[in-house]
């Protein structure tokens, strides 16, 4: 009887991972792929409210304000993210360097974290551009900036003129970012 009983509940739990395995790689045969921009077809994002963002004031880590308008009038690389979030941990050296090459665009890392979890992540990894703190109430401003899922990371490249060239969900290929970055500046 006990092993009658084993054997069905070993063929149930298989039965089970095989069940959850399909669905999962089903699910992710389907799901949109990373760096891809928020505005091409099929995307669901919304028109992003470059004044929500310039109307807003956000403490860096070290709890000093910072008034987003400014940043108006430069071309800006705005990246959403947290440290809770490996995509955004594994793409901050690739925006890092890259803000040393595009020194015609101002960086801006804007988190969806707590100033204690900043600071300790900016110990191991040291980020150069300015590091905004927005905790939860941040996931309003990535709505507004055209994210209505909230999805992170989340970046966004403006014009100097206050145009948006490209949203993206999804953590950053640095050699599409480059190409990106050089038609925003040119």
């Amino acid at each position: 009887m006990k092993r009658r009983t084993l054997l069905l509940g070993g063929g149930g739990l298989v039965a089970m991972g095989v069940a959850g395995f399909v669905a999962w790689r089903e699910s992710s045969l389907r799901a949109p792929q990373a760096n891809r921009a928020v505005s091409q077809p099929n995307a669901a994002s919304s028109p992003p409210d470059l004044e929500a963002f310039y109307a807003s004031h956000l403490p860096d880590s070290k709890g000093r304000d910072t008034a987003l308008e400014s940043f108006r009038g430069d071309a800006l690389l705005i990246n959403f993210w947290a440290t809770w979030c490996p995509p955004c941990v594994a793409e901050m050296p690739e925006l890092e360097a890259l803000s040393k090459s595009f020194n015609h665009v101002q960086f801006v890392g804007i988190a969806i974290d707590t100033a204690a979890n900043v600071n300790k992540f900016l110990t191991n990894i040291p980020v150069s551009y300015p590091i905004l703190v927005a905790g939860h109430r941040g996931i309003d401003l990535v709505r507004a900036m055209g994210n209505p899922v909230g999805g992170l990371p989340y970046t966004v490249l403006v014009t100097s003129g206050g145009r948006v060239n490209e949203q993206i969900l999804g953590q950053v290929n640095a050699g599409t970012l480059t190409q990106q970055l050089q038609r925003l500046v040119a």
